[in-house]
């Protein structure tokens, strides 16, 4: 009987957690006429809760005031961050600090410098400050780009060695080359080839032969070109984000010759940025209006060799410039031997956001036209420099 009582008072509370401090007299009278008693843990996750759930009138995180339960006072932003990424686990924590971000006017406390250094690093609340990068005051920049550079390592854990081993993978294909070389040598294939001659009372692999890469298929005349051409118009934040560490990765890859431009009714060229994916980031400017078609018409200047260019266009195809120029245009590039590729989305969650009817424009020329899991970027990325079909890859 013992037993189920701590139940029935263990389910009330997470229902009371749930239901906020109005339930308090409903629960007071199903508890037989006693309040009804919460852990310390368990206030604090009340309270945590009640200051953007349980006042929307007041925009929450002020002394006292409703939502503060019969604990003490509702917590300062700063504790109230700590409270919320010691009591919840990191996917509830993300959706907490996005509602306190609408319901609280959260947005308007990020850039202080001991509040950013508390934030759990997440792709909306980073895109969030890409839209307000400007309005970010002097003593908060350094906080706002290590908060930034969290977000660049998460990526580049996640996607840094596929994308190279993709890269190397699809530009060396099969070329061997018989001159030895210790920066060349292909260790897939040295190991898969002499995995026969494994020595177990020595616990080590002795080949026979080494494989070396054909190191002159890299040189500058049969490189490959990867132009990223991304919009950064508002809806685009968590692509432009991807995009950005992306660029970095392959600018950095002796293999490629690697391209970004930036784009909405104006053309950036970020590729001088390429260097630092922060720097490359806050090279970007999110909201305004589109013109892919210039943009489009901007990097076809650096095709120059078209069998070995990918032109990657990330996009939601909101086109506010010349549809039927943009629709042309794209076919003269793949008429011509351009691998081209449209990612309307680039993004670990969420329905992508597109222009239906373009991207049935661009889809009857053959152009792949999809949102693409970020996991899937570098198996996309080798299947075109490989020159295989692409159309369902990353769906």
């Amino acid at each position: 009987m013992e037993t189920s009582d701590r139940n029935l008072q263990e389910r009330m509370a997470r229902w009371r957690l749930i239901l906020g401090q109005d339930s308090d007299s409903g629960f007071d009278r199903m508890n037989q006429g006693k309040p009804l008693e919460l852990t310390q843990e368990q206030w604090l996750m009340d309270q945590a809760l009640a200051a953007i759930y349980n006042q929307p009138s007041q925009g929450g995180f002020g002394p006292g005031g409703p939502g503060a339960g019969r604990g003490p006072s509702s917590p300062r932003v700063s504790r109230w961050l700590g409270d919320v990424r010691t009591l919840f686990d990191k996917d509830l924590v993300k959706i907490v600090q996005a509602d306190a971000m609408e319901r609280c006017g959260l947005k308007q406390l990020i850039f202080e410098p001991e509040l950013l250094e508390n934030l759990e690093p997440d792709m909306n609340l980073a895109a969030t400050i890409l839209l307000l990068k400007d309005q970010v005051p002097k003593r908060s920049k350094e906080s706002v780009r290590e908060f930034m550079k969290k977000i660049v390592d998460q990526i580049n854990r996640l996607l840094e060695s596929d994308i190279r081993r993709a890269v190397t993978a699809a530009v060396n294909k099969r070329q061997h080359s018989p001159i030895p070389s210790a920066a060349a040598l292909d260790f897939p294939t040295t190991i898969r080839r002499g995995i026969k001659n494994y020595r177990p009372e020595l616990k080590k692999l002795i080949p026979e032969h080494y494989y070396f890469f054909d190191r002159t298929s890299t040189t500058a005349a049969n490189k490959y070109t990867i132009i990223l051409d991304v919009d950064q118009s508002g809806s685009m934040g968590e692509s432009v984000i991807y995009s950005s560490v992306i660029s970095c990765i392959l600018a950095s890859m002796a293999a490629v010759k690697t391209r970004v431009v930036a784009f909405d009714t104006q053309v950036v060229d970020l590729t001088e940025t390429c260097q630092d994916p922060v720097d490359l980031l806050f090279g970007f400017q999110l909201g305004g209006g589109t013109d892919i078609d210039k943009s489009v018409a901007y990097c076809s200047r650096f095709v120059e060799n078209p069998k070995k260019t990918l032109f990657f266009l990330v996009s939601d195809l909101c086109e506010g410039g010349n549809r039927a120029s943009l629709v042309r245009r794209l076919g003269e590039l793949k008429e011509s031997g351009v691998t081209v590729v449209c990612l309307l989305a680039i993004a670990d969650g969420g329905k992508p956001y597109y222009d239906s009817q373009m991207a049935e424009k661009v889809a009857r020329l053959g152009i792949p036209c999809f949102a693409c899991n970020p996991q899937k970027l570098p198996e996309l990325l080798e299947r075109a420099l490989k020159g295989q079909d692409i159309q369902n890859t990353g769906r």
